[in-house]
């Protein structure tokens, strides 16, 4: 595979030291222990942290993070729980982040993405997954989609970044570009509480925020980034993909705004089988514990119970596993999730 850039650490001990130190208050928070697993891949070593790893009589959920996050931002304030008992789950810290894995990153346009994600499922050996990827951890998934559908049971795309540019509305610049700008605490808090999080209903306990800070300013400071950014996938490149595909968007969504996001998706993505869009959720999607619950709904293979009158959840679309194309016309109804 050829390596496109290399990203990397300032001070590599120091950061295997804030790593050591941030991933174990995770885990406290979470009341979970992780299982570090080291794997040599096509980018070289990519560390992923493993849940029920032993539990081979259960379904298997692989994640891809987000741009400049890891794996375990999805279990902040034990947000896996809906998850944690039915499956076996797999957190990928991708390469080319700021974490633990090398800072390798192929062609972001090529397929070269999906070779990796295939590549890390054979040497977890995982014949077949669930597979789920936020922002720039979608695009990633859909890669993999391309590359080995075999491997792919359905994946599940939340806030992606890849149906879609990013949104150049002043707003979204100016948050996104603050913390850039100005490495403060208060700079990030204000960029997680406008664009990551929203107001008090999307929100993560203050132990937890505090975590996502402390990560966000070594990143910033620390991580020289040589990665290139999520694009927006073409239309002949989403035709290709064969797997089932959910599409799992927040309302609130200030980096890829969630109408776009339907509307690539209802037109080019052909094996679409539901959408849903959660009121009150910024693009942070991968904290709300509300999307977890959804997120462990569709893995376990019970969508229609979405279409039910559920308390606080409500799934917009859903499509039996038919050759039907879900209507473009149709409107989507955004649906209130409560506070998380």
């Amino acid at each position: 595979m050829k390596i496109n850039s290399v990203s990397y650490f300032k001070n590599v001990p120091a950061a295997v030291d804030f790593f050591n130190n941030w991933i174990t208050r995770v885990a406290e928070l979470s009341g979970t222990s992780y299982e570090r697993i080291n794997l040599e891949t096509a980018l070289g070593e990519t560390v992923v942290w493993g849940i029920n790893r032993d539990r081979v009589d259960l379904k298997t959920i692989v994640i891809f993070p987000g741009f400049r996050t890891c794996g375990l931002f999805w279990d902040l304030d034990n947000g896996l729980k809906p998850l944690k008992g039915e499956f076996r789950i797999f957190l990928v810290d991708t390469n080319g982040q700021p974490n633990l894995s090398d800072g390798n990153t192929p062609d972001i346009k090529s397929n070269d993405y999906g070779a990796w994600a295939a590549d890390v499922l054979k040497k977890l050996r995982v014949g077949k997954a669930i597979v789920a990827g936020a922002s720039f951890g979608a695009l990633v998934g859909l890669k993999l989609c391309i590359v080995a559908p075999r491997m792919v049971e359905k994946v599940i795309l939340l806030n992606p970044g890849c149906l879609q540019t990013f949104s150049l509305s002043l707003r979204n610049l100016y948050y996104n570009l603050l913390p850039l700008i100005s490495p403060t605490t208060n700079s990030v808090e204000k960029f997680l509480d406008n664009a990551v999080f929203h107001k008090d209903k999307h929100s993560v306990s203050a132990a937890a925020k505090n975590l996502v800070i402390e990560y966000e300013l070594f990143a910033i400071k620390q991580y020289v980034d040589k990665a290139q950014k999520p694009y927006a996938m073409k239309a002949t490149e989403l035709e290709d993909v064969i797997s089932d595909v959910y599409l799992v968007v927040g309302d609130k969504d200030l980096l890829f705004p969630y109408q776009k996001s339907v509307k690539a998706a209802r037109r080019y993505l052909r094996t679409l089988r539901g959408i849903c869009v959660l009121a009150g959720i910024g693009h942070g999607i991968e904290t709300s514990h509300k999307a977890m619950e959804i997120v462990a709904t569709i893995g376990s293979g019970k969508e229609e119970s979405l279409l039910n009158e559920v308390p606080e959840m409500r799934y917009s679309q859903f499509l039996p596993l038919l050759n039907e194309r879900i209507d473009e016309s149709e409107p989507v109804n955004v649906i209130p999730v409560g506070s998380d």
